[in-house]
């Protein structure tokens, strides 16, 4: 619900659910028939009663108003975020205003949707007060803090000789080591507190033995990674933003502390990737006024989602604050000041030659950037051999797409979308190519979802 009453598509709905089996059980409950007592608010609230296996039904509210994204409470004991029952109520939600119409909310859903509305406005009012929200002590934040760059430095030195006596030895030496050699260095970066630096190393460990010219691409990640050890060791003399990206991607905690910047901002994009140990959310924004677009970074633990929810095609009244780093588009969602409603906005397009010299320009700013958000205007997906290529309709040039784009039946929407026709395109443009995450026809339609 929105507070111009536009409520949310089902695409939009299930982009929320946490896998395909949430996906598949929510979508059997957005009929009717195990609803009863549904409603919603202009607040933004929406709730219902779900009938399930037990006597009683399940309780389930939804806060789509929230600025992190929806936030949920069910009485079922699934520990999946959203639950089946949350997106069925969703779902119901969004396909028929007859069946969920606006109303005070029941009893037993007001307390819940009460409660949250005035934290946030107690957190509001703290943040607002000049209260520190960290540590007390200055000072012991800093002899903190340049501990930990002492032991940055020393992991930087070690790898530095760890990186001169793999050269110094041939490239041969990392495929017949193996893995082992890689994990061991990275376990040493991280003792180091430097996990930048550590999963930097682990990334080498999976290039040998990847297929013909294995050892040229170890040797440019390797020389990457002594890049970005000498930028920490000579921090000092380098630029202030530069500086800022040197410490970032090593691995520094930083803290968000640009100037706020108030837009509608239109998500443009969310997908995750895992990893053993952490699950991590890429949420993409454009502001439509500021024109700029920038990046959420959500954390959940392995095997669980982030929280921060935003499906394509909405769009927030927001403020975002920057984090430090010259070029980098990361930064943190702020105060929102209306609930999350369907647009039709799209971005802007350029040229895939376009795309590919902000790439370069934006290398200057961040040598070790490995993509960046582009949209292209009026291309045409179409093979490219054994690959695919997206080709631009009006001028003799094309784009590569990223073997992992290749993978995604992603490609597929995308294909079926275009039609042979021009279609507009989000993604990120890097060295191995553009990676495809939504996608608009020519003509009126919705954004479609590609990750």
């Amino acid at each position: 619900m929105t507070q111009q009453g536009v409520r949310w598509t089902a695409d939009q709905v299930l982009a929320l659910a946490p896998d395909a089996a949430s996906r598949k059980a929510g979508s059997k409950l957005g009929a009717a028939g195990p609803w009863s007592e549904a409603g919603c608010s202009d607040e933004g609230t929406v709730w219902g009663l779900c009938k399930g296996s037990g006597s009683k039904p399940y309780q389930t509210i939804v806060d789509i108003a929230d600025a992190a994204g929806p936030a949920y409470k069910c009485t079922c004991p699934s520990r999946k975020f959203p639950c089946k029952h949350a997106l069925g109520l969703l779902l119901l939600w969004a396909a028929d205003e007859a069946v969920v119409p606006r109303g005070q909310a029941p009893e037993w859903a007001g307390p819940w949707t009460a409660g949250r509305r005035r934290r946030a406005e107690e957190k509001k009012a703290t943040d607002g007060s000049g209260a520190p929200s960290g540590a007390a002590d200055p000072e012991a934040a800093l002899r903190r803090a340049e501990r930990r760059a002492e032991r940055v430095t020393a992991g930087a030195v070690e790898l530095e000789q760890r990186l001169a006596d793999l050269l110094r030895g041939g490239l041969a030496t990392a495929e017949q080591s193996g893995y082992g050699l890689w994990e061991e260095t990275a376990a040493r970066m991280v003792d180091a507190q430097a996990q930048g630096l550590a999963g930097r190393v682990r990334e080498l460990g999976a290039i040998p033995s990847t297929g013909p010219g294995w050892p040229v691409r170890l040797l440019e990640e390797c020389a990457l990674l002594h890049l970005l050890g000498q930028g920490w060791l000579r921090r000092e003399r380098l630029p202030a933003g530069l500086a800022a990206t040197v410490r970032s991607r090593v691995g520094l905690p930083a803290s968000a502390d640009g100037t706020p910047l108030r837009d509608r901002w239109l998500v443009l994009a969310q997908y995750d990737t895992t990893d053993p140990r952490l699950t991590t959310r890429r949420i993409w924004l454009h502001g439509t006024d500021s024109h700029r677009t920038v990046l959420l970074l959500s954390y959940g633990a392995a095997g669980r989602a982030p929280e921060q929810a935003l499906p394509v095609g909405l769009a927030l009244d927001a403020e975002v604050s920057a984090y430090p780093g010259a070029g980098q588009p990361r930064v943190a969602l702020g105060e929102q000041f209306a609930p999350a409603a369907p647009s039709a906005i799209r971005p802007p397009g350029m040229t895939t030659s376009q795309a590919v010299a902000r790439y370069g320009d934006a290398l200057r700013d961040d040598p070790w950037l490995e993509s960046v958000p582009v949209t292209l205007d009026r291309v045409v997906p179409a093979p490219d051999g054994d690959s695919w290529q997206l080709a631009d309709a009006d001028e003799d040039a094309a784009l590569p797409l990223t073997p992992a784009a290749r993978s995604r039946p992603g490609l597929w929407r995308l294909v079926a979308l275009s039609g042979g026709a021009p279609v507009r395109v989000f993604g990120e443009c890097g060295h191995q190519g553009f990676t495809p995450l939504t996608a608009w026809p020519e003509g009126p339609g919705d954004a479609v979802a590609l990750c």
